[in-house]
Formats: C-alpha cells, sequence, structure tokens
C-alpha cells in the first residue's frame, strides 16, 4: 500500500542494522529441547569459555525455558521452522522469508518449514510500518531482509559456539554446510547442538554472508508452498470445519452505507437448518447448520432499508462531476519551474481527458472469516493480511480485550488489497459470532455478495496538457488528477501528508521524467462509494495516465516512443536500464509482421523499476490480441528470480484484464454488475506470451508483489496507438478500435 511509500523509502535508504538495534531485540531460549530465536538482535560473539559453562546446565534447563518471540527453532530432528509474519496470498512470502533465514544458516532447504506468527504487534512488526503487523505495499522481503538475515546468522553462531565447547576446538575452524556442522572428521546435525545452543550468549552483530557467498538468495529453489497448493492440502478458511461449527449468510443493502430500517424474518427463522437471524450493524445475517441452509432461508428475509445516506447518481454523472472537479485549480502537490506560461507560449499544446472507472478485486477465493466467541475471549480463522488492525477492531466489536483476540492466520487465495483494512468483513463475521457465543460460525460470501459489497479502486479523471519544443524536447507538463481518497476515514489517514490524499497523484507528482516545467494539481472528490487500494493503488491508474501521454508528446515531437524515453530518463539510470532491457529484448526497431504493433511503458513502484513492451495483433474489422508482453525489472537483490517472474506474470495478467473489460459502473447509485458474467475477467486464451527479464542489482531488495501491473496497460494503449494513430484515454480498452 503505497500511502507509505515515503516511510519504506527512507526505511529502505537507512541502515537496516541500525534500525533493527532501535526497533527489536534477539531472544534466544530453549523450547522443547529445540532453538528458538527472537525478532530483532542485540549481537556480538560468544565465547567456548563461556558456553561451556552454559551447556554444563543444558540438560537440567532445557525442557524449562520458557518460549518467547521466535522467528525460528530448530528441534532434536533437525527441522528448522521458520516463522512468517507476513500474509501468504500467492505472492511467494512462505518461501522467500524462509530462504532468507536458511541462507545465512547455512541449512539444507529441504530441512526447512514455516508456519504463520500469531498476532503480536511487538514481535512481528512490520519494520517500515512503525508498531504494526501487517502485509501490504509491498514490503515483505524489504523490511525483512536483514532481520531474518541476522536470525538466520546469530542462530548459525549459536550452533557453532555449542559445537565448538562440545569438540574442544576453535570456534572459527568449524564449518556449516547444507545443514551439517563439521570439523575435521566429525559431523553433525543441527538437532544434536539444539538444546545447547539456545542456552548460549545471543551474538551481539552475527556476520551476514557477502552475497558472493549465496548459496540460496539469488538462486530459483522450490517454493515451499507448492506441495500443498497442487495436493490439496493446503488449509483455507473455507476448509476450516470445527465441532458445531455454524454458516452465516448476510443480507446486505443494495448500495453501501444504507442500512436496515425493517425486518421480517419470520419465513427464513421456520426454513429448515435456520439456527438464528442476527441483526448487527451493516445488515442482517441468516446462521444456520449449513451454507445452502442459509442460502435458502436469506431469501426468505423481508428487508425494509434505510438508503437516505447512499450514492444517488450513476457512471455517466459521477464522471462528470470528476471532469467538473478537473476543470477547477486543484491542490498542488508538484510544481517546477512555470508550466502555465511555458504552455502559453509554446506553439502546439497536446491535451487529453482520460476516465478510469470503478474495478474490484475479484479475488478467487471469495471473502470469508470464522469466528468463535467465548465470554472472555474471541479465536479467528482466516487470511488475516493486518493482524493488529482486525486485532483490534474485533476486540472494540466485542467487548473483549486486544490480547485476548487470537487470530490463526490462514492461506489467502488472493487479496490485491481486499483483505487488508478496515477489515469490514472481519468485523461483520465478529459482530454476528458474539450473538451465538460458544459456537464457530463462518461467515461466507458469494461472488454477488463480494461484487456487492466490494471496496473498489476509484474511479479517476485526468486533465493534462503538455507541450514539445521545436526541437523535440519536452517543455511543460500540466496535470490535474481527480479521485476518491482511499486513506479517508481508514486507520491510516495519519498518513495522509498535506491536504490531498498521496494516493491520488502517485506516480505523476513523482513521475520518473525529467521536465523543466511541471506543475501537477490533485483533488479528492467525495463520491458515497467505498473505495480501497487496489493492487498498486494509484500507479494502477496513474501509470497508464502518464504512459500514454508521454507517447502523445512523442509522436508531437515526431520522435520513436523509446528514444524519446531515453532523454527524459538520462538522469535516472535504473529507469533508462530497465526501458534499454525491455526495447532489447523485444527488439525494438526491428520490422514487425502486418497488423502488429509495439507499445512500451516504464514506470516505479514500491522501489521497484518495471518496464513492458507490448506486442498487439490488430484485425482488419478492429479487433484485436496482445500476442507477447517483454518485461524487464529491477528490484534491486532478487531473492528468488522464479517468485519474481511468477509475480510480473500475475501482474501483467490482472492489469492486462483491468485494461481490457473491467469496470463496475453504477446506475442511479447502484453497482450492476453482479458476478463474472457482467464483470469478465482475462480468459486464459487472451494471456499473451510473457518474457521476464531481471536486472541483475545489488541493490536493498524492493517490492515485486505490485510493480508489475502498472505499465500493461499503457503498453498495450501505446501499441493500439502506434497501429492507428488514435490515442486511447478510457478504460477499459474493450475489444475493438
Amino acid at each position: 500500500m503505497n500511502f507509505l511509500k515515503r516511510q519504506t523509502i527512507q526505511a529502505q535508504q537507512n541502515s537496516r542494522s541500525s534500525a533493527l538495534s532501535r526497533r527489536t531485540f534477539l531472544q534466544a531460549v530453549s523450547a522443547g529441547g529445540g532453538l528458538l530465536l527472537g525478532s530483532g538482535f542485540l549481537i556480538g560473539s560468544a565465547s567456548v569459555a563461556a558456553a561451556d559453562k552454559s551447556i554444563a546446565a543444558a540438560s537440567t534447563t532445557a525442557a524449562d525455558a520458557p518460549v518467547f518471540n521466535a522467528f525460528l527453532k530448530i528441534t532434536p530432528d533437525s527441522k528448522v521452522t521458520m516463522v512468517v509474519k507476513h500474509l501468504d496470498m500467492g505472492q511467494g512470502v512462505s518461501t522467500g522469508l524462509t530462504s532468507l533465514v536458511a541462507e545465512e544458516l547455512d541449512a539444507s532447504w529441504e530441512q526447512m518449514q514455516w508456519e504463520f506468527a500469531p498476532a503480536d504487534n511487538h514481535r512481528y512488526n512490520n519494520l517500515f510500518w512503525g508498531p504494526t503487523q501487517g502485509t501490504g505495499g509491498s514490503s515483505s522481503i524489504a523490511n525483512s531482509w536483514m532481520q531474518l538475515r541476522e536470525a538466520g546468522a546469530a542462530a548459525r553462531a549459536m550452533l557453532v559456539a555449542a559445537a565448538a565447547a562440545e569438540w574442544k576446538v576453535p570456534a572459527e575452524e568449524i564449518r556449516v554446510s547444507n545443514g551439517i556442522i563439521s570439523h575435521g572428521t566429525r559431523s553433525s546435525n543441527f538437532g544434536a547442538f539444539a538444546a545447547k545452543a539456545s542456552l548460549l550468549p545471543v551474538p551481539q552483530k552475527p556476520a551476514v554472508k557477502d552475497p558472493k557467498d549465496f548459496q540460496l538468495i539469488g538462486k530459483t529453489i522450490p517454493r515451499k508452498d507448492s506441495n500443498e497448493k497442487t495436493s490439496g492440502k493446503a488449509i483455507y478458511t473455507q476448509d476450516i470445519q470445527l465441532p458445531g461449527m455454524l454458516t452465516a449468510l448476510v443480507a446486505y443493502p443494495p448500495q453501501v452505507f444504507g442500512k436496515v430500517k425493517k425486518v421480517n424474518a419470520a419465513k427464513a427463522k421456520a426454513s429448515p437448518g435456520v439456527v438464528a437471524v442476527v441483526e448487527f450493524p451493516r445488515g442482517v445475517a441468516v446462521v444456520a447448520e449449513n451454507f445452502w441452509a442459509a442460502k435458502k432461508a436469506r431469501e426468505l428475509l423481508k428487508i425494509e432499508w434505510d438508503l437516505s445516506a447512499c450514492e444517488t447518481r450513476s457512471s455517466d454523472e459521477l464522471f462528470k462531476a470528476c471532469h467538473d472537479a478537473a476543470s477547477k485549480t486543484g491542490i498542488s502537490v508538484k510544481n517546477a519551474g512555470d508550466a502555465i506560461a511555458a504552455l502559453a507560449k509554446a506553439k502546439q499544446v497536446i491535451e487529453a481527458k482520460y476516465e478510469l472507472p470503478y474495478v474490484t478485486h475479484a479475488a478467487i477465493e471469495p471473502i470469508n472469516c470464522v469466528v468463535k466467541v467465548e465470554k472472555n475471549s474471541c479465536e479467528l480463522w482466516f487470511a488475516c493480511q493486518m493482524p493488529t488492525i482486525d486485532q483490534q477492531q474485533v476486540a472494540a466489536a466485542t467487548g473483549i480485550k486486544p490480547e485476548h483476540v487470537k487470530i490463526n492466520t490462514l492461506y489467502a487465495g488472493g487479496s490485491f488489497g481486499r483483505r487488508a483494512c478496515p477489515s469490514d468483513y472481519v468485523v461483520d463475521a465478529a459482530n454476528i459470532a458474539k450473538q451465538i457465543p460458544g459456537r464457530a460460525v463462518k461467515m461466507l460470501w458469494t461472488r454477488e455478495d463480494e461484487i456487492l459489497n466490494a471496496r473498489y479502486r476509484p474511479m479517476a479523471v485526468h486533465h493534462i496538457r503538455g507541450a514539445v519544443s521545436s526541437r523535440g524536447k519536452v517543455v511543460a507538463w500540466q496535470h490535474h488528477a481527480v479521485a476518491q481518497a482511499i486513506l479517508r476515514g481508514t486507520p491510516f489517514e495519519g498518513f495522509i501528508q498535506g491536504e490531498v490524499d498521496g494516493t491520488v497523484a502517485e506516480g505523476i507528482e513523482d513521475m520518473h521524467y525529467t521536465i523543466p516545467n511541471l506543475q501537477v494539481q490533485a483533488t479528492e472528490i467525495p463520491i458515497k462509494v467505498s473505495t480501497l487500494w487496489w493492487r498498486s493503488v494509484g500507479h494502477s491508474g496513474n501509470a497508464f495516465v502518464v504512459e500514454t501521454f508521454i507517447d502523445q508528446l512523442a509522436k508531437a515531437a515526431n520522435k520513436d516512443p523509446v528514444v524519446f524515453r531515453r532523454k527524459l530518463l538520462a538522469d535516472t539510470p535504473r529507469a533508462l536500464g530497465v526501458l534499454n532491457l525491455a526495447a532489447e529484448k523485444s527488439a525494438w526497431g526491428n520490422s514487425l509482421p502486418e497488423g502488429v504493433a509495439r507499445g512500451i511503458a516504464v514506470h516505479k513502484s514500491f522501489g521497484t523499476w518495471v518496464a513492458q513492451v507490448a506486442e498487439v495483433r490488430v484485425k482488419d474489422d478492429g479487433s484485436f490480441k496482445v500476442e507477447r508482453v517483454v518485461c524487464a525489472v529491477d528490484c534491486g537483490v532478487a531473492v528468488n528470480p522464479d517468485v519474481i517472474r511468477a509475480q510480473m506474470e500475475g501482474g501483467i495478467g490482472m492489469g492486462l484484464s483491468a485494461a481490457l473489460g473491467e469496470a463496475i459502473t453504477l446506475k442511479k447509485g447502484v453497482v450492476e454488475q453482479s458476478n463474472f458474467h457482467n464483470y469478465p475477467l482475462l480468459s486464459i486464451d487472451a494471456m499473451p506470451k510473457v518474457e521476464v527479464h531481471i536486472v541483475p542489482s545489488a541493490e536493498m531488495p524492493s517490492g515485486v508483489g505490485e510493480p508489475g501491473l502498472p505499465p500493461i496497460a499503457g503498453a498495450v494503449a501505446n501499441a493500439l496507438f502506434a497501429a492507428t494513430g488514435k490515442p486511447l484515454t478510457k478504460l477499459p480498452l474493450g475489444n475493438k478500435v
């Protein structure tokens, strides 16, 4: 979530070691004969002499040692369990984070396993966010990079010290490789020394590897979740079955901000299998023995809604309101040079007006949550993306202390921002379950429920004017972005800096092109429709706008789009690097078959540079197909190249789906879409061939979950612009030009 962009960038620029010493600490304790290491580090070296003294007491104290906050534990059978503090929603953090520990521990990949962390923001804090545990903003690897490497290095040092004491040899002569500790002819596995090592002094500053010595980082290794997911063993919320568990389906108002006015639930209560019908602040829930009983009973509810606080305008009226706002003066978020004066002097001014619709997340797994409320405790099972906030909001809803709200995090079948806060559905489930204490309640949403109650990517309008000189240089750019604020009314509203939500103009006010006269304004427009961050947040639409307008300027300057961009990116080497790599790998400039055109786009989000070239075939009837996408990505150190490629491919597929056909529309304030028949997603036969090329880098790792998405819409639109000469300024593009 890019509302944390500035904090994230600053954190990446700071020394990870110093940040950790300020925020976190390392605790090493024995647990059941194993070694556990905590969330941060006060690191130094332990002498063999000190080790001897500690080891003497190991046999009598190890089993009784308390279990503290831990990122890893080593059991007597040498299994290393990594505690993952971030949600795995398909982006592969269970593999990536585990590999950081395994690398520095010199463990074998086969002995590594992992589990989700409990909700505890003191021990499992996202280091970029302050005292908040959560996943988002493509920050998982970046914030954990040194934290987990040092966890592995500390554990390795303690194992070595224990072995050195046992074997009566200098620690520096001991070798660790592939999960085996050795000295001369002697060797042992981790488990043999785990209990003794756990009692040693914690290293104050463990040495981490030189990148040239990496054995796992930078290599393609098997994902830890593949076997579970392909065999059906992976546990999702839908798989949870608890004794006496009930199923709840909710009747929500037809519009957001609607309220229950009157309910007649007599027929629903009499329906077979129904246990209760309960009201709560956002709707009416039917609680039954199973899904089908709840669904049939929900159809029997007679509800009168109060819709007085709801939106009443249709999409065309909302776009008009946005255009009206864009034609006026907005809040200045970037002002370099004098764009107004430069435009007034320009001989040729290019103007464009853009429209971007609402889109929804449409994750493959619809929203769901299991909650069991007791008198003084509450337990939840679901794909938890924001444990700290979910814990607090559930506590507020149930009247139970946050520390007594236990969250069991499960896999997520996608999120793209929807499972982040504000966790409306989690609170709904808690509000339902508290009315049936002592029994677990699984609240399910159908696809129709999810689309109706979605929190959409905001609709947006952009007005732009630009000019190029007679020599083909950009001399001015004036831009006004209008959209709903995402952060207003959320727990993260305090992150708004200045007068306007930064998500409205992100990727514009900090655009990577060097333009001497640049004015960017932003306006938050109030619309009574719920919005939320959608994969890559403001970048997802703003990159389309910036990159297609760049191509319009290139055409006005009579320049090739790649050559034109090179001049504008001369001072930004990493942007230039992905531009040149994508152009080279796509054979930009070479002749193409008749009817095929190329388009390019470059964008930076979440610290990562991505360039994409789209090859599009346009038929005589105007229909077209995206046949090939060449993607170049610079994300710093490539922790797992295979995961990076997968995320680029996934981002391209999702971005292309939204670019071609996705749109949520309103008629008199009511959402017109209800399922995939009228909210079509990209079909497999429309997915292009994708090539991903990773720039070798020694920079700190940056995000990969979201940055693959923003460039694709612009690259495709620019290819169509090259083919037809007609600029495209509205999404979705449809299937004809």
